[in-house]
């Protein structure tokens, strides 16, 4: 009797214990790796909505982590994802678009709320994010840091070499005797940089609704050869390289390089991300009067009015993770579509607020009017065109390798070499390079 007393108070003891152990599994939260590549100020500005949401939801929690550049993580996912241990969520750069789409690695997202039993407005988002992000009608990655390039300049040297800081140049022409200007009045010795000079060039096609590739910039195939050189380019490269002659322009290198020459007041005009507004104005400060205005165009009436292109990056899934790990990614990607979020990550970093919905609340608090370099870009974008392939943005598998090459055809151009030479010779390398990537697809 004692024995079997003893017994039953054992199991009942037992149960309890794996009861107990069972609620506070229960109570243990989700936590979901996310990969990114956000430095500088945005890091900060990243780190904060993460956190923000994270001490909302107990329970759901979102890990941030910073994996390098772009490209680097682009590089780490695929790598991680074959060995299994690739992040829940990772930031992808719009260069990255059809590589992920071909991956077979990803959940696209407007399959994320069906999965959760759940539906989702994504016509809330921008036209232009929409349209570059989407395949067949449907949204592949989620909207979150989308941007376009514009013209930096820096009022105070318009003015000292007697340049209106209020009738920045339009065109390409005007671009090349405003530098003339600068720097015969000792301004400058340098009036104007890239930041990200092969997008810049790829904006240069786009803005004059010209394609990039073939198969309709990439979005009715893969594409097997680029469209360039041609008389478009001829013209502009022959411009920018006697822009490079006379010292008006200056190759600065990838990326954001070019920035610390625009910060330190070396350069008038700089072309960059939208993005790097944020960071440029805080590090400006009171120095010199920082103004931005739309990327120029050539002059020749005969080339079509286009768009500037989307840039930045998107939020993808990786398809291997849990239902309950999917749950906590759909919250965190409401959480980013609010839009008190959108609007303090717009207001903070210099992406575009990714929803309709913060637009108008920008608007309604006159955000605009206090801010107008914040307005820039946006009107820019949404001012173009948005119905050819050449507006909506060009798609190819080996992106990343192709903008290196035209870099380095840029970087040839600027140090004197002749532009259709320098520049077909990168067309050859990036056509191979289709060529390889496509054959995994036959």
């Amino acid at each position: 009797m004692f024995q079997r007393r003893l017994k039953y108070m054992f199991v009942i003891t037992l149960a309890l214990v794996l009861a107990l152990a069972g609620v506070a599994a229960a109570q243990e939260p989700v936590t979901v790796e996310f990969w990114h590549s956000m430095t500088g100020a945005r890091l900060e500005v990243l780190n904060k909505v993460v956190a923000d949401f994270n001490a909302l939801n107990p329970m759901m929690q979102i890990e941030p982590v910073l994996v390098g550049t772009y490209e680097e993580c682009l590089t780490r996912f695929r790598a991680a994802y074959q060995a299994g241990q690739e992040p829940g969520i990772v930031q992808i750069y719009e260069v990255g678009t059809q590589t992920m789409h071909d991956s077979g690695m990803i959940i696209p997202a407007y399959q994320i709320p069906e999965r959760l039993g759940e539906t989702w407005d994504f016509g809330q988002y921008i036209r232009p994010i929409v349209q570059y992000y989407s395949k067949d009608g449907n949204l592949w990655s989620w909207p979150f840091a989308s941007s376009t390039a514009m013209i930096y300049y820096n009022a105070d040297h318009l003015r000292a070499a007697g340049l209106d800081p209020n009738k920045p140049p339009t065109t390409w022409e005007e671009m090349y005797e405003y530098g003339l200007k600068l720097i015969e009045a000792g301004v400058v010795k340098h009036a104007l940089s890239f930041g990200w000079p092969d997008w810049m060039f790829e904006n240069a096609l786009a803005l004059h609704d010209l394609e990039y590739a073939n198969m309709g910039n990439g979005r009715e195939g893969r594409p097997t050869a680029v469209t360039w050189p041609n008389e478009f380019t001829d013209e502009l490269l022959e411009l920018w390289a006697k822009m490079a002659r006379d010292g008006v322009w200056i190759y600065g290198g990838a990326e954001y390089n070019a920035n610390a020459a625009f910060q330190s007041g070396e350069i008038t005009f700089l072309m960059q991300s939208t993005s790097s507004l944020d960071g440029i104005l805080k590090t400006v400060g009171d120095s010199f009067e920082v103004r931005t205005t739309f990327l120029p165009r050539l002059a020749n009436p005969k080339y079509a009015r286009g768009n500037s292109l989307i840039g930045g990056n998107s939020l993808y899934v990786s398809n291997r993770v849990t239902d309950e790990e999917l749950r906590v990614i759909f919250e965190f990607f409401k959480y980013l579509s609010r839009t008190d979020v959108a609007v303090y990550w717009h207001k903070n970093t210099g992406y575009f607020p990714a929803t309709n919905a913060a637009v108008k609340a920008l608007m309604d608090e006159g955000w605009f009017n206090q801010s107008p370099n914040h307005l820039t870009a946006f009107l820019q974008i949404l001012s173009g065109k948005t119905d050819t392939h050449a507006s909506a943005g060009m798609r190819m598998g080996p992106f990343a390798q192709a903008r290196e090459w035209v870099r380095t055809a840029l970087e040839k151009i600027a140090n004197g070499e002749d532009p259709r030479v320098a520049l077909e010779y990168s067309a050859e390398q990036i056509n191979a390079l289709l060529a390889e990537y496509n054959e995994f697809f036959e």
